[in-house]
């Protein structure tokens, strides 16, 4: 269900960078609405009253080839504010004449820092020091500058980083301010929704509620709805979007797959049965999952397994019902754009979330995925006007495939046993420290390796056991949490001595990117 909606708005069109979505993150921060489209939905678009501003993604392609993605030619001449970012501020240059080069050894990936050259609107504010540090991502560059542009700004390798045309309107930067590693980036897009497009601030989360309720009406009607519960913030917005639209025609599985945090799973349905009253069924499938798991090490197998046993459970317990014609699941933006691309564009696929690329072909039920345009934090603010408890509303993110991504190699019931154990450790230390509610998302994984230990004079030989924890805003980008010392030093002597299995613990301090928050 695409958000839809006739208020004045920004569109951004969609290249295939896997940061488009926080782009849209950003533009919708400040209370402006905006769209992701793709170049074939441009084309498409007859009216642009209601258009107040484009901005271009960035992407993996090159315009230094002799056929590359662009926007239809007119667009540039609407007299609607655009703003270039990477890529798109590569496409700006080669439409005005100016031109781009390929420089591999001269590449920018990573911090950059990034000098004034000259006042703009579009940079109001954001020089309050010497240079700013802003995130780039990219092998190609300006190399002339297109006519009637100037420059507005400067780094090391790339002397046009930002450049405007203020006659027309046009800008373009070839940093990625919608990154949190970019310093004061949300300042380009404030200085361009309200100081050049001139838009007002007229959109907020919580009016989606009701929208989102009478989407659902409308598509449901009088059929009946299973919805996919897991106890996780996602599935619980879902599951009250949906009983508040179509109240007895809900019927909410949870599925134990034996792949849940230690305790998760009998403590959540306790909530949404009796405090909510909704009809949850329960399913024990954990047997079922370990033996489709069995002596399965790539990721990608487990995900599409599970994906695929998803499926198959809800089809069985549909049968059992009259009219059931809907799944309903949590999937977010950031499930969308890693399995593969929202809008139809050439964003390369980083893995297959369980609940997207992980899913059959074909299927007997039709998908209802009233969260797939928003973000997390968004959905946090939903669940709140929903009356969804902080207990559930605060949790940390939680993968669909649970456990299975974070044993690294063969998953088994005595790992999933040693690995519940550990994490509940962690977590719990995080909440009695009071880090929990800092912290974007913790975990613990159990690495494939045994190594040597000594406990109590003798010789051990047990699995290592990975903490991860991250800050992000978003997920799409995140850093590791940086932890005092003396908490390491205490979870993990906590770890060891309490669970049976591991007799080593390491702290991942990995950023993304490069890696993914997940290990699988």
């Amino acid at each position: 269900m695409p958000i839809r909606n006739h208020m004045e708005k920004i569109i951004i069109i969609d290249f295939g960078s896997q940061v488009t979505k926080l782009i849209a993150r950003r533009v919708r921060e400040l209370g402006v609405f905006s769209e992701i489209l793709t170049i074939k939905d441009i084309k498409k678009i007859k009216d642009y009253k209601q258009i107040k501003g484009i901005i271009l993604s960035g992407g993996p392609s090159t315009v230094t080839k002799i056929e590359y993605s662009n926007i239809p030619k007119d667009i540039y001449f609407k007299k609607i504010p655009i703003l270039g970012i990477c890529y798109g501020l590569q496409l700006i240059a080669k439409e005005f004449q100016g031109s781009i080069g390929s420089f591999k050894k001269k590449r920018e990936f990573g911090r950059a820092k990034l000098f004034q050259k000259k006042r703009s609107l579009l940079t109001k504010d954001l020089f309050n020091k010497k240079y700013k540090s802003v995130w780039m991502s990219h092998q190609d560059a300006v190399t002339k500058l297109p006519k009637g542009f100037k420059i507005v700004a400067s780094t090391k390798e790339s002397k046009l980083t930002i450049i405007e045309d203020q006659e027309r309107k046009i800008y373009g930067v070839q940093f990625h301010p919608e990154v949190t590693h970019t310093e004061n980036g949300n300042i380009i897009f404030k200085n361009f929704l309200f100081s050049i497009c001139k838009i007002k601030k007229k959109w907020k989360i919580n009016s989606e509620k009701n929208r989102l309720i009478n989407d659902i009406k409308k598509i449901v009607k009088n059929d009946k709805v299973i919805c996919a519960l897991s106890g996780g913030v996602d599935s619980s917005v879902v599951a009250l979007l949906i009983n508040k639209a179509i109240k007895k025609n809900l019927i909410c599985i949870m599925v134990d797959t034996g792949l849940m945090r230690k305790n998760e799973f009998k403590s959540s349905y306790n909530i949404f049965k009796k405090k909510y009253k909704l009809n949850v069924r329960l399913i024990n499938a954990s047997k079922l999952y370990f033996n489709k798991l069995r002596n399965i090490q790539d990721p990608e197998k487990k995900r599409k397994i599970i994906g695929n046993l998803f499926i198959k459970i809800f089809e069985k317990e549909a049968y059992k019902f009259k009219n059931i014609k809907f799944l309903a699941q949590g999937t977010l933006y950031p499930d969308i754009i890693e399995s593969r691309s929202a809008t139809g564009s050439i964003t390369s696929k980083i893995k297959s979330h369980h609940n997207v690329g992980g899913l059959p072909k074909k299927m007997n039920l039709k998908l209802i995925e009233p969260l797939k345009e928003f973000f997390k934090d968004e959905v946090r603010i939903l669940g709140k006007s929903l009356g969804l408890v902080n207990s559930i509303r605060n949790k940390h993110p939680f993968p669909g495939p649970g456990l299975a991504i974070r044993i690294i190699g063969k998953v088994t019931p005595q790992k999933t046993k040693i690995l519940q154990d550990a994490d509940h450790i962690f977590v719990s230390e995080l909440v009695k420290h009071n880090l929990y509610n800092k912290i974007w998302q913790a975990y613990a994984g159990l690495l494939p390796m045994k190594t040597v230990g000594v406990m109590g004079d003798s010789r051990t030989y047990e699995y290592t056991c990975l903490l991860r924890a991250v800050i992000s805003e978003d997920g799409m980008t995140a850093d590791y949490f940086n932890f005092p010392k003396d908490f390491l030093d205490e979870i993990s002597n906590k770890i060891v001595n309490g669970v049976p299995g591991i007799n080593r613990v390491v702290y991942d301090i990995t950023s993304k990117p490069p890696s993914t928050i997940e290990l699988e």
